[in-house]
């Protein structure tokens, strides 16, 4: 039977499209003002980085967090809640305070590590040595006997507190490729006396503890004029401080030419014992298919050497704002906006594999997930992760973004499933629709990455405000489209590497229990 289409039923199918799409750029066009005009980027990145600071997992911080963000989503009208996952050893950071007294007086830059033992507030005063240079592993044993009530170096002393491209741009060729060559070699002789100890350089500073050592000292130099990259202590009585590479490079010097450097520590901290960790979980509720998700994503949690602005404050801020900017314009989203801030990230993924475990009812019925994790800058870089048909969504959602936007943006469809980095392989791995919106560098490894200069100054706001656009239009996008989205998946290459088929990465669970014994 053929069925007649009449001109009326022609002009209201047309008419139906021309208002689509109307609609499409009015709420484009609704997003971009707000961002524009009515930012608060710099309120939120204010509360998050100046007052509660930094968010190591395990600390009262991160708790604070945890609440400032659901009392933040409240005021803002969306439903929000702190879903526990897990727990953790606790603790706290208290005051650092390093000074050489002698040869001469002056304080240092240094910080205490994570979960570092504390000194308490009289603090502990000791010469300073370097590291035992042993022939081997039982000599090192004899030689532990010259770490007792001593404070012990254990990293290498940097030629240069000048990063590369300074070298580049001031230096001859001749000598920068000498002091290249000079690095490497110390760079070899350093590995190799750490290579005699037989140990590990997680077991080597619990031995110097065992061996009486007032403490630890290190210096994990990121190639950039005064940052250090800051980590955990692996020792469970003694302080281990991380020490700028200046003042590490003036230690060591005085100890090499035997004028007996003697410092004082103050690093005071709290074990606070096992607490509970959590997400933060937000969401504007879908009114025609609230079973199915699209989701936004950032780890909440950082390292505390600083304050995490964009490790990742930034990618926290952009969701945030997304998710206000959302509610606001688009309040009764088709399907359900979920918005999820991840804790301890930075210790394995933990409370997004936590949440993907709990929540397979959530995750089977994912739509898409938009991750932001590296940084500052504009996102530069969307992959297809290995979903086969990921262009077809992606690819129409993009177009709906503005061109300033996207102008930056460069694609790879399908591309290959994310195996680690980020939250979004969490989610990539149990076979959800999960993309990373890869950002421009902004010199973050070597400035921002894990360092103790994360801090708000740090962040570019015009970049941060482009992520949002892009955020909240293919939130709006993603919720909006007619279709399910595609999950299958890319039949994966032969590895170069290994010569042997490669296979989609696997669901893990969380650690449950973090740097807590049995």
């Amino acid at each position: 039977m053929i069925k007649k289409i009449t001109v009326t039923g022609i002009l209201l199918f047309f008419s139906v499209i021309h208002f689509s799409a109307q609609t499409k750029q009015e709420m484009v066009s609704k997003i971009v003002t707000e961002v524009n005009e009515n930012s608060q980027l710099e309120v939120l990145a204010h509360e998050l980085m100046d007052v509660v600071g930094p968010r190591l997992v395990g600390t009262p911080q991160m708790k604070n967090a945890n609440d400032w963000a659901v009392k933040k989503y409240n005021s803002w009208d969306i439903s929000a809640r702190n879903e526990e996952w897990g727990k953790w050893k606790g603790w706290e950071r208290g005051i650092t305070h390093v000074d050489l007294i002698s040869p001469r007086v002056q304080s240092l830059e240094a910080r205490q590590l994570a979960w570092s033992p504390s000194t308490g507030k009289k603090g502990v005063t000791a010469e300073v040595m370097i590291l035992p240079d042993a022939s081997d592993s039982l000599d090192f044993v004899d030689k532990l006997k010259a770490v007792k009530s001593k404070f012990v170096m254990i990293s290498m002393p940097q030629p240069t507190g000048r990063p590369d491209d300074n070298w580049e741009e001031w230096a001859t060729k001749e000598s920068f490729e000498k002091m290249k060559k000079d690095r490497d070699s110390l760079d070899k002789l350093w590995d190799e006396r750490l290579r005699k100890t037989g140990l590990s350089r997680r077991e080597l500073p619990k031995a110097l503890e065992d061996a009486g050592a007032e403490g630890i000292i290190s210096s994990y130099w990121s190639r950039g004029f005064g940052v250090n990259k800051i980590f955990s202590a692996s020792t469970e009585e003694v302080p281990t401080i991380d020490v700028s590479l200046e003042d590490y490079g003036l230690l060591y010097r005085l100890a090499e030419y035997g004028n007996k450097p003697t410092i004082k520590v103050v690093a005071e901290s709290s074990e606070l014992g096992e607490v509970p960790t959590f997400n933060t979980i937000a969401e504007i509720k879908g009114t025609e298919k609230p079973e199915e998700y699209v989701i936004l994503s950032a780890h909440f949690d950082s390292w505390d050497g600083a304050t995490g602005a964009t490790d990742n404050g930034t990618g926290t801020i952009v969701m945030m704002e997304a998710m206000r900017i959302l509610k606001k314009f688009y309040p009764n989203p088709k399907r359900t906006i979920l918005v999820g801030h991840w804790g301890s990230e930075e210790q394995g993924l933990n409370g997004s594999r936590a949440f993907v475990k709990d929540h397979p009812e959530i995750v089977e019925n994912v739509q898409a997930l938009f991750n932001q994790d590296n940084g500052t800058g504009r996102v530069v870089n969307i992959s297809g992760n290995g979903f086969l048909n990921s262009y077809d969504y992606i690819g129409s959602w993009l177009y709906e973004v503005p061109e300033d936007v996207t102008k930056h943006i460069e694609t790879n469809f399908p591309g290959t499933p994310g195996r680690g980095g980020s939250d979004y392989a969490s989610f990539v791995a149990a076979g959800a629709p999960a993309f990373n919106l890869s950002s421009l560098s902004w010199d973050y490894w070597n400035y921002t990455w894990h360092t103790n200069r994360d801090t708000y100054d740090k962040i570019v706001f015009d970049d941060v405000k482009n992520n949002v656009i892009l955020t909240a239009v293919l939130a709006y996008m993603a919720s909006e489209d007619p279709e399910r989205t595609s999950r299958e998946k890319i039949k994966l290459p032969v590895s170069k590497r290994t010569g042997e088929q490669m296979s989609w990465p696997e669901a893990r669970d969380a650690e449950r229990a973090g740097m807590l014994e049995d």
